[in-house]
């Protein structure tokens, strides 16, 4: 953990702040159990069928498995979608949400997670979701059928081979013109992406900012690294159009522009430290 010097002025900036945007990359999801995709070991360890393949994450999370082998592009997301919902939101979820409601402040969640957490955690409305999310669906073909959810969101979209990591039950399939489905997230050269949604949730922190940037605004960044920076550039970003602090917390790559504040820790552990502090 940073020093006490660090974490004490971090609290005193929450206690201040009249509005807090929380950034959270994969990080936040590590402490629920979720797996680190970080470097090709890290993914490698995650998946070893498809080490054995010697596909990087990158080339992996293609839309072109889907037309190639959509048993195996079913079964890569399939099982990250049943380990999605096995896993619970962990405790630090529960404190961000808190501290809005005991601050009595306006909070927003940008985040470049696919788990559908922060929407179990709380956040309906105030939840951008930049890469999109592996709770939702949309046709493979665009046939103009709407992006989706399951109909039993608690129950597993297909089964998987845990040693070959193919799909062994039948393919998801459009409600409307029956062709495949595929998850509606933001891939590597993903052309066909439906925005739709993500959209809307622009629009929504458009107006969010609208309203609370002009205020003591403060930017709260969790396990955000430089491999897939789309959430630290969104804050570093943000943190100089609305000139405010920003808090850096990550374990790693914890490197901050002037004027903002790292905190060297994962996510949970941060949170819980603060939250101790905050209401002492």
């Amino acid at each position: 953990m940073s020093s006490d010097k660090n974490v004490q002025q971090v609290v005193q900036q929450i206690k201040e702040a009249d509005a807090i945007l929380i950034g959270a990359g994969a990080g936040m999801g590590v402490d629920s159990g979720l797996p680190d995709f970080r470097g090709k070991a890290g993914f490698w360890r995650a998946y070893p069928p498809l080490a054995k393949r010697g596909l990087r994450f990158e080339e992996m999370a293609n839309p072109r498995w889907f037309h190639e082998n959509p048993e195996l592009a079913w079964g890569f997301y399939g099982h990250r979608h049943t380990l999605y919902l096995k896993s619970e939101p962990h405790k630090g979820y529960k404190i961000l949400k808190n501290w809005g409601h005991k601050l009595k402040i306006p909070s927003f969640i940008f985040t470049s997670n696919v788990d559908g957490h922060f929407n179990r955690a709380g956040w309906s409305e105030q939840v951008l979701e930049c890469h999109g999310s592996l709770m939702r669906l949309q046709c493979l073909e665009a046939c103009g059928q709407p992006i989706w959810e399951p109909m039993d969101k608690g129950i597993p979209l297909v089964k998987v081979c845990p040693d070959s990591l193919l799909c062994t039950s039948s393919l998801p399939t459009c409600p409307s013109c029956g062709s495949l489905a595929r998850p509606n997230i933001l891939m590597f050269s993903d052309f066909y992406w439906d925005s739709s949604i993500n959209l809307k949730q622009e629009r929504t922190l458009n107006s969010w900012f609208d309203i609370n940037a002009s205020k003591n605004l403060l930017i709260i960044e969790l396990g955000a690294g430089i491999s897939v920076p789309t959430v630290r550039f969104f804050c570093e970003r943000s943190m100089k159009e609305y000139d405010c602090n920003m808090v850096r917390i990550n374990p790693r790559d914890y490197q901050v522009p002037k004027g903002s504040t790292a905190l060297a820790s994962g996510a949970l552990e941060a949170l819980e430290l603060l939250d101790l502090m905050l209401w002492k």
